[in-house]
């Protein structure tokens, strides 16, 4: 299972250069520069980056099959990210992404499973919020290919999400409860802050 995980992160890590290079049909500096914008932008902040790998951690521990919740992400990820694109203001954007902080974080430290509907369902609400925020960020012009970007990046953190936990936190479950605790903990601090 060690080398299936790590295989899973080397593969999906190979396509992330693919992605950025990739020839859109349109040209010019500022489509690549769009794609390479929503590509990177998952990883520029902490609570987005945590949320996603803390999704795929979850997942791999706790979700049959695995794939559900990061593919409810992804979707509604899209739609939250349309909905920033379009100006749809949504409330509580913020306060929604620390709570899917603190309660993911907290779905890791317990291995604790959710029916299947309620698994996607919960992953694609946080999702949307997400989403919405990183749509706001990102809105210009080539939005579609800062979208592209946004959520192949989001897939490569799930996966490696799901191999981090499907290699290490499975095998050793006081690593898994210290980093949804973090998780957790760093979503309480953001909800401290925004009260």
């Amino acid at each position: 299972m060690k080398n299936r995980a790590l295989k899973l992160t080397a593969a999906a890590g190979l396509l992330l250069p693919t992605l950025v290079l990739a020839h859109t049909g349109v040209a010019g500096a500022h489509d690549h520069g769009a794609l390479l914008s929503g590509l990177l932008h998952p990883f520029t902040g902490l609570d987005h980056l945590a949320a996603m790998l803390a999704l795929g951690v979850w997942s791999a521990l706790s979700i049959r099959p695995v794939w559900l919740a990061p593919a409810a992400f992804v979707l509604m990820l899209a739609a939250g990210a349309l909905a920033g694109f379009s100006g749809l203001a949504i409330p509580a954007v913020e306060p929604m992404i620390a709570a899917s902080l603190l309660v993911l974080g907290l779905l890791v430290a317990t291995r604790r499973g959710l029916p299947l509907a309620l698994a996607a369902g919960l992953a694609g609400l946080f999702a949307f919020f997400h989403g919405a925020a990183h749509g706001q960020e990102l809105a210009s012009h080539s939005q579609w290919l800062a979208l592209a970007g946004m959520l192949a990046s989001t897939a490569l953190l799930h996966v490696a999400g799901i191999a981090l936990g499907q290699a290490v936190f499975a095998r050793h479950r006081w690593l898994g409860t210290s980093a949804g605790g973090a998780v957790a903990l760093l979503g309480s601090t953001l909800l401290l802050r925004l009260a």
